[in-house]
């Protein structure tokens, strides 16, 4: 017997775990898409070899683009009235599924010998459809919470499930592709001409022979009694500037994968287009007079800035960007020039990921009891005490250097999970802020425009810290790959690291701490006195 669909006062199905799965489905779709963002510029450094300056100026670039198409997009899908038979929020996402199917691996066309001035309009092409795919999917996607459900503590569940959704989907590029697109150096049959023939291209400049990689490196202290002594078949090949285990990227690989994503990504949307109920009216906030008013994109902005909620939930993701985003490339060429284990590097970094999942299932409970800002504010302590932890790691023996390295990933993993958990269930309630405090509803706008200054950090950061990377700071030089870093170079990645990450936990803690100021009691009046005002509406009607 089927079971009986319960129905709300409207006549909608009532929400349950239905909608949470597909508003999980949907985050995971979005990420493992948005997951490549490390991996394109890994890809564009260490495989194709873009110089640093010139990369760090098309990445500048492509995320201006970025940041501009969000509220431009928003603002279109706010101010668009026509009726679309699955709903208009549903029909952009579609769209921008469809267009992620391909945008993906378009920004991963491996031609490695082309021309300089080949590869950046390569980069350039690819990344804005990409970008634009991308876009359309995810300003929708994250506008749509407000109106899946007008209850407080239901949009918190949904916030929780987004945030499971987007971990499992950002698993995938995070944690599984490094290890598909890494290839450990071992010593083979071949011979030394063999050998040196594959890992010359990237040597030339360094005074390095092929004498060099036929014997362990002479460090007693890490190699023991194999120090000095000649390679034989299958063992672990070390540089003689680190004493790391080479590796090298697969940047064929990369395409093939990215292009695998985009169809889990679609499978993914679909799920959540066919099984998600939207209880709300998309186009509440077009009432009669506004229906002819054009959106003024500046006039929002202004709005926007006076929205003291809403700029802490930025202030907060662009720290988190601009840190941990930022942090990813040069971390995963650190693991491969100074731990030898860029393959392994994910898989590693999930230890940060694994405190957000031990505290998933008690949030709801916690937010209920404590409220979401209160919750944040605690965990981004954890994240200030993993951050200051970090910047510890590069000071001890390397054989411990790892072991606290994770430590303080847990600690900052703690701080990001309590955020990463409820930050879309504040940004809902800095939403409603703005109408509470403006009588003017503008969904889209105020989620894009705070997605475009998230991605002005995941634009002007990453592009910072590669040219910083290009400097006598650290002395990264992009056509030596990771095998002919110097010792020093790689010494200097672990400190670049550590610092992204401590400035990410303190814009984390000004962000929720101290600027966002809707706390459990601000939230309860809100609520109370904008349902006061939607019932007036309606009878007035």
């Amino acid at each position: 017997m089927k079971k009986e669909i319960q129905l709300d006062q409207n006549g909608k199905r009532k929400f349950g775990i239905r909608d949470k799965l597909a508003y999980a489905a949907g985050d995971a779709g979005c990420n493992l898409s948005f997951g490549l963002k490390s991996t394109v510029q890994t890809f564009w450094l260490v495989y194709m070899m873009l110089e640093t300056g010139l990369f760090a100026i098309l990445l500048l670039l492509v995320q201006a683009w970025d940041a501009i198409n969000d509220p431009i997009i928003g603002s279109l899908i706010d101010s668009d009235q026509r009726k679309y038979k699955m709903g208009k929020y549903k029909t952009y996402i579609l769209i921008g599924a469809l267009g992620l199917l391909v945008g993906g691996a378009a920004v991963f066309l491996p031609f490695p010998n082309a021309h300089v001035a080949v590869k950046a309009m390569l980069f350039i092409i690819g990344y804005v459809i990409w970008d634009a795919a991308y876009t359309m999917a995810n300003v929708p996607y994250g506008t749509m919470l407000n109106i899946v459900t007008e209850d407080a503590g239901e949009r918190a569940q949904l916030s929780v499930f987004r945030s499971i959704g987007g971990a499992v989907g950002g698993m995938v590029p995070g944690i599984i592709l490094p290890m598909l697109i890494w290839n450990k150096i071992t010593w083979t049959a071949d011979g030394t001409a063999a050998f040196w023939d594959k890992i010359a291209p990237t040597l030339e400049g360094t005074g390095l022979t092929a004498e060099d990689f036929t014997h362990y490196p002479n460090n007693p202290a890490i190699f023991g009694d194999k120090a000095g002594q000649m390679y034989e078949i299958g063992d672990k090949v070390y540089s003689p500037l680190t004493g790391a285990q080479l590796e090298y990227l697969l940047g064929g690989r990369v395409f093939w994968a990215a292009l695998i994503m985009g169809v889990l990504a679609f499978v993914f949307f679909i799920f959540m287009i066919k099984n998600i109920t939207i209880r709300g009216n998309e186009y509440a906030h077009l009432n009669s007079e506004e229906k002819t008013e054009k959106i003024n994109i500046f006039k929002s902005l202004g709005t926007f800035v006076k929205n003291r909620p809403a700029v802490g939930c930025t202030i907060a993701a662009m720290g988190m960007f601009l840190g941990m985003q930022s942090a990813s490339t040069a971390n995963t060429i650190m693991f491969a020039t100074h731990f030898g284990n860029a393959s392994l590097s994910g898989l590693i970094m999930m230890v940060g990921f694994l405190p957000m999942f031990i505290f998933m299932p008690f949030a709801t409970k916690l937010v209920k009891k404590y409220g979401k800002k209160e919750v944040a504010a605690i965990g981004s302590i954890a994240g200030l005490v993993g951050g200051a932890i970090l910047c510890i790691f590069p000071l001890c023996p390397k054989g411990a250097q790892l072991i606290v390295y994770m430590i303080g990933l847990i600690f900052f993993g703690l701080g990001m999970g309590f955020y990463n958990c409820v930050s879309w269930a504040m940004m809902g309630d800095a939403i409603d802020y703005q109408e509470w405090k403006t009588g003017k509803r503008e969904e889209s706008v105020v989620y894009a425009l705070h997605s475009f200054f998230r991605k002005l950090a995941q634009g002007v950061g990453p592009a910072a810290v590669i040219a910083i990377m290009g400097t006598k700071l650290i002395g990264y030089k992009e056509e030596l790959g990771t095998i002919g870093q110097s010792s020093e170079t790689a010494a200097r990645l672990c400190w670049l690291v550590a610092g992204l990450y401590l400035f990410s936990a303190i814009c984390q803690f000004v962000g929720v701490a101290i600027v966002y100021n809707i706390d459990k009691k601000t939230l309860a009046t809100m609520t109370e006195e904008l349902a006061a005002r939607h019932t007036e509406t309606v009878d007035a009607e």
